[in-house]
């Protein structure tokens, strides 16, 4: 049986609260949409968890939304990772973390706040979708907060709108040996002492924008080529959905330059802080919640933890879809 949803909105922008629908209630469609693809995930016979939620119904509001949050379906890490697994046709993965399912892994990026970012955005590795499970709720702050790229682009300034369409952003950074053999193992499969560094350097070259130069030392100094907004997942409307702002916990903070090679500016990076701090919203926790984002499209963050209890896990994944970013 499938699960019949209720949407409120969430937020100032197109985030949606989704929770099982009340028992007899009718099905509808969200404010300002035609009935049809979007109606489908109102309706069907209530069971109220996890298992019931239809992947296709689930992946149509979140093409309108762009992110969702899921409450009161009862979630757990087993209900959690079905539903990864069943909407997705592949996951992916952040070798520096710890598996606690076969997709989930626990978001440990210490305690200070997290800048925006989209998850991957800074390797050729971006996911389509990244997914959080709430475990345990923090009593106080910690949210992890959300920042809607179609709304960043529209509101920027045109000179700053102009300045990023006119060339693409590079990533570069180094990467230690036992962090890229961590990596080249998952990609290839092969155990990580039998990799050579020669073999990743050509992987490297398959990648779009992707170049790896070996060091001295063992590790690796890599850079990507991206653009810092484009079109997204579901259709071309361009956001601005990047890593610029983003966290390096695990590894060694990147230099973010243009394509020219020439800095991003004081002024320019001022702007994009001062627009995304506007538009930024809190997701607030509760226990058991779920939640699913747009990685092509809204940035994510996290506020400082005030509260070391809290307990959330992430899994990363790839959609089958015909929007311009399918992979």
């Amino acid at each position: 049986m499938s699960t019949a949803l209720s949407t409120t909105p969430y937020g100032t922008g197109g985030g949606l609260l989704v929770t099982p629908a009340e028992p007899g209630a009718q099905s509808g469609t969200l404010p300002g949409t035609q009935s049809g693809a979007l109606s489908g995930a109102l309706s069907g016979a209530l069971s109220g968890t996890l298992s019931g939620v239809e992947p296709k119904e689930l992946l149509d509001l979140l093409a309108e939304a762009g992110f969702l949050l899921l409450r009161g379906f009862g979630a757990d890490m087993a209900s959690f990772t079905d539903l990864v697994q069943r909407t997705s046709t592949s996951t992916t993965l952040d070798p520096a973390r710890d598996f606690y399912s076969e997709v989930a892994q626990k978001v440990d990026a210490g305690l200070d706040e997290v800048g925006l970012h989209t998850e991957n955005g800074n390797s050729p590795f971006r996911s389509h979708l990244a997914w959080f499970f709430c475990e345990k709720a923090a009593a106080s702050g910690s949210q992890t907060t959300v920042c809607d790229g179609y709304r960043v682009w529209d509101e920027l300034a045109e000179p700053v709108r102009t300045a990023f369409l006119g060339q693409d952003i590079v990533y570069s950074r180094h990467v230690a040996e036992p962090q890229w053999r961590a990596m080249a193992h998952h990609l290839t499969g092969r155990p990580a002492d039998e990799i050579a560094v020669d073999e990743l350097v050509v992987l490297a070259a398959s990648l779009p924008g992707t170049e790896v130069t070996p060091e001295a030392d063992g590790g690796v100094r890599y850079s990507f080529r991206t653009p810092a907004a484009g079109p997204t997942l579901f259709g071309e409307r361009i956001s601005f959905a990047n890593s610029i702002l983003g966290p390096s916990f695990n590894y060694e903070k990147p230099r973010i330059t243009f394509a020219d090679g020439s800095d991003l500016s004081d002024e320019l990076l001022a702007a994009v802080t001062g627009t995304t701090g506007a538009l930024t919203e809190n997701l607030e926790w509760a226990d058991g919640d779920v939640a699913v984002i747009d990685n092509t499209r809204v940035m994510h963050g996290r506020r400082a933890i005030t509260d070391p209890r809290r307990t959330i896990y992430n899994a990363l994944s790839f959609v089958e879809t015909a929007g311009p970013v399918a992979a």
